[in-house]
């Protein structure tokens, strides 16, 4: 699938110089996370789906690492950055051996199917 982006032609030369960046340390922050850890989970505060997400993990009996990124009212900035960034519109995004599966409602299928376990090279039961 390809994701539809406004190309450089597009854009006035006089402000290609403001395109992108302004978040490489949270988003190098998320990379060396997702490098690192079988699942992370980025998130937020209030947001019930991150919480459902990571209270799921956890009754699973799944390790994971988590980046949270203010909440509704503060760090929307940093937030906004890593949905450009995966295209995925919504929190929690959740990555599973350095791909990204979805949020709480695709955990939950993976779950339910039996194949977060086989992600995971686990005998854990959905």
């Amino acid at each position: 699938m390809t994701r539809t982006v406004l190309s450089l032609e597009e854009i006035h030369p006089a402000i290609h110089s403001k395109l992108g960046g302004g978040h490489d340390a949270v988003l190098n922050q998320v990379k060396q996370a997702i490098a690192s850890n079988k699942v992370v989970v980025i998130g937020m505060k209030i947001n019930p789906f991150v919480k459902k997400a990571r209270k799921l993990l956890s009754e699973q009996g799944i390790e994971f690492t988590y980046l949270e990124y203010g909440s509704y009212f503060a760090q929307w900035h940093p937030r906004l950055a890593i949905k450009m960034w995966t295209g995925f519109k919504t929190y929690p995004q959740v990555f599973v051996n350095g791909t990204l599966v979805g949020g709480y409602s695709d955990v939950k299928k993976l779950v339910d199917t039996g194949e977060l376990a086989k992600l995971l090279g686990s005998t854990a039961q959905a």
